[in-house]
């Protein structure tokens, strides 16, 4: 229905051509409306799914790109209150919203999605994967089924939600996907060697899959973020806080909001760019 009517109003474009058949000069006022509508409608037609959307950068993403006119997806796995607040939010802005409850490390369940939004005609455009989880301690305490959880929910939930959406990327011969990583996943960190792994494969994935999918104009960036002001980080205490705050050379840590921002800049850059892991760690490493 929403694309119906999307597609009819892209049938202002017969209007110009009518006065340009009959040498009509059309209205400066006019065009500049009709090319204004046109590039609003164009940015609405790209759905953006985001995973780990019910809080901290995946909720503020969501929040961003809907204020942007996108349709969104929000996919969490737990906090379904946090979830629906963040779909309330949305309907509340007049935002189009779809919200699923679901173990992203799991091929079957995110099967089931994508065949859903199949159905409903309502496949991402935009891919965030966002979903992460870390764990802090040392390696020689840490249990199999621990590093399982690490490595399935930060990089096979990656490997899942990019193979289901790459079949319709490539029949529109378009695309964004971008794998939220880490500064660990560049240099890695002490007492977080699962986490980091998780990254490093993100980011080798990144580049792997951008080479598989750039001659269809798909790009597929990944960006490593430094320390985000957020619910995963709030183990420090404040004295930790301000001796990393110290070692950052832009002397604080990076909001969600601002990650958002930053998600956002990389989604609409010219598909050219892909296969880039871009830092935003505030000069850190």
């Amino acid at each position: 229905m929403i694309i119906t009517i999307i597609d009819s109003i892209f049938n202002l474009t017969l209007f110009t051509k009518f006065l340009a058949f009959y040498s009509l000069p059309a209205p400066d006022s006019v065009l500049k409306w009709h090319y204004e509508l046109s590039e609003r409608i164009t940015k609405m037609r790209e759905i953006t799914l985001i995973t780990g959307a019910s809080s901290g950068i995946g909720r503020e993403t969501a929040l961003y790109f809907s204020q942007k006119g996108h349709p969104v997806i929000i996919i969490c796995n737990k906090n379904t209150e946090g979830l629906n607040e963040l779909k309330s939010l949305i309907k509340g802005n007049n935002g189009i919203v779809e919200s699923f409850i679901a173990d992203v490390s799991s091929y079957e369940e995110m099967s089931d999605i994508f065949n859903i939004l199949s159905q409903k005609n309502f496949l991402p455009d935009i891919l965030v994967n966002n979903a992460g989880i870390s764990h802090i301690g040392l390696l020689q305490d840490m249990t199999s089924d621990e590093w399982k959880h690490i490595i399935d929910v930060n990089l096979t939930s990656v490997f899942n939600c990019s193979k289901l959406i790459i079949p319709h990327m490539l029949s529109k011969k378009s695309g964004h996907i971008i794998n939220i990583s880490s500064m660990w996943g560049n240099v890695g960190a002490s007492c977080e060697v699962a986490y980091s792994a998780s990254k490093g494969g993100v980011n080798t994935f990144t580049k792997a899959l951008a080479r598989e999918l750039a001659p269809s104009n798909i790009a597929v960036n990944a960006i490593a973020f430094g320390t985000v002001d957020t619910r995963m980080n709030h183990f420090l205490d404040a004295e930790e806080k301000a001796a990393l705050i110290e070692e950052i050379p832009a002397g604080r840590f990076l909001n969600p909001q601002e990650s958002a921002e930053i998600i956002y800049s990389v989604a609409t850059l010219n598909p050219y760019v892909t296969g880039q892991i871009i830092t935003a760690d505030g000069g850190l490493t």
